[in-house]
């Protein structure tokens, strides 16, 4: 039995792989490159990857492999057509980010609500020390309580995060882009309804063609001023340069991103336009990588693998 990892880097180095190789040799490689990673899984049994593609043109010289296993909820660079063609099974791993996504969406809408960055640069520029009074609030900000929160997208994360929006003591509302979602104890509403009412609006949603684009100048431009939007979903499911635009025009507020049309963050990205940490956070797409989220995603891969092996059904969306 032969185990390859490509895209090793992606669960980061502070997390122990070798647990793979109790199913038998194992490897792990780096590398990004169709032609490498085909070399690299020509006799390989089992695949664990995250981001590489799998379709004919990566397995066509695979004669081995017998499973895939995507490294991530979402396996859509998977061909599942040509896998199911070769009898390939493929699992992915579910709810293993939930707590780190839904905590980095509270991060980020409070970092732009409160107007963290101002502050703090107030204080570590020594202003805070020269002022005569105990206090300051230039820059104003409001509670969480009493303000709507809209979804877009109740899984997992979408539920975890109204769960933690009503403890703040927030009416949560959502809108389900298929029309199938439906969660007891929040009101689903219309897309307009959702960005009319909105504060904060939070993306918790896969993309798909329901999705890509949702959030365009025309979606913007029907939020509140003092709205704020949060995309922890994947990153074309908002058109950058309208949201630049929105922003730079005060059509919304703010917003926090952890994802990107283009990720790494491509230099020509419009949002590059927007230096004012008061209107727009971005972080590097690591949203569902803490410490214990990545260490749950190497558990998971190891169960989905062990049940294979044992002829069990685990994870499976081939």
């Amino acid at each position: 039995m032969k185990i390859v990892e490509l895209d090793r880097n992606t669960l980061g180095y502070d997390i122990d792989t070798t647990v793979f190789a109790d199913f038998g040799e194992y490897e792990q490689h780096d590398s990004d490159t169709v032609l490498n990673n085909r070399g690299f899984i020509k006799d390989a049994d089992i695949v664990i990857f995250n981001k590489a593609v799998m379709n004919e043109e990566m397995l066509g010289d695979a004669e081995n492999v017998r499973l895939l296993c995507v490294t991530a909820t979402g396996y859509d660079n998977i061909d599942l057509d040509y896998a199911r063609s070769r009898g390939i099974a493929v699992a992915n791993v579910k709810a293993y980010s939930t707590p780190a996504v839904a905590q980095h969406t509270f991060a980020l809408a409070l970092y732009v609500l409160e107007k963290i960055s101002y502050y703090d640069d107030y204080v570590k520029s020594g202003k805070y020390s020269s002022q005569t009074g105990f206090c300051n609030f230039d820059e104003h900000f409001n509670e969480l309580d009493g303000k709507t929160w809209g979804i877009v997208g109740m899984g997992n994360i979408g539920r975890s995060v109204a769960k933690i929006a009503a403890a703040f003591g927030c009416r949560v509302i959502y809108y389900s882009t298929t029309g199938k979602n439906k969660v007891d104890g929040f009101k689903q509403v219309s897309f307009d309804e959702l960005l009319t009412q909105s504060d904060v609006l939070s993306l918790h949603c896969p993309l798909n063609d329901n999705t890509r684009g949702l959030i365009d100048m025309t979606a913007l431009k029907k939020m509140k001023s003092s709205a704020v939007l949060i995309n922890v979903a994947r990153g074309p499911v908002i058109v950058d340069e309208d949201l630049t635009q929105a922003l730079e025009q005060g059509i919304i507020a703010g917003a926090g991103l952890d994802v990107l049309t283009k990720e790494p963050m491509t230099k020509d990205n419009p949002l590059h336009r927007i230096k004012d940490s008061r209107k727009l956070i971005i972080t590097p797409h690591m949203a569902w990588a803490s410490v214990e989220a990545r260490q749950r995603c190497v558990d998971e891969i190891y169960l989905n693998i062990k049940a294979f092996l044992n002829g069990e059904s685990r994870n499976r969306v081939d």
